[in-house]
């Protein structure tokens, strides 16, 4: 007997979470990447040297490697979708804020149009796609069976 192909929503949303995670989890380049690299990226994108106080490599190295270990649990929710559906829809709502609060910093902080633009809207269009889809997927608790709140 054939099962049917998955439905176009779960294949992108799949297919989505996997992008977003592959590009996060590229940052742990950063965690090992000299200052030397980091100074030349940071002018490269016209906002001068970078800063030589400690905490500016430490929040640099700290926050790319926390975008990698997000971007494996993308990889990892993306394999069983329905299991892990309510982590999915945590992060999409999590997205959603996240990209507003950081596009408010964006413009607090004086960062190039470019870097407003696409930073904080990006991550809100990621975030209600990746919740709008999540919402939609059927639970991998049937129904009926006992809850953690049962016991």
């Amino acid at each position: 007997m054939r099962t049917s192909p998955r439905p176009f929503a779960e294949r992108f949303l799949r297919f989505l979470l996997r992008y977003i995670g592959t590009v996060s989890m590229l940052s742990l380049v950063a965690v090992f990447m000299p200052n030397t690299w980091m100074d030349a990226t940071h002018r490269w994108l016209g906002m001068g040297p970078l800063p030589a106080e400690p905490v500016v490599g430490y929040l640099a190295r700290s926050v790319s490697l926390f975008y990698a270990l997000l971007g494996g649990l993308l990889w990892v929710c993306s394999c069983d979708l329905h299991r892990h559906r309510p982590v999915l829809c945590y992060l999409g709502t999590a997205f959603i804020l996240f990209g507003l609060v950081v596009w408010g910093v964006d413009v607090v902080e004086g960062m190039p149009t470019f870097w407003k633009r696409g930073e904080g809207p990006i991550v809100i269009v990621m975030g209600i796609v990746i919740l709008t889809l999540s919402t939609r997927l059927k639970s991998a608790i049937p129904t009926g069976a006992p809850s953690a709140s049962d016991s």
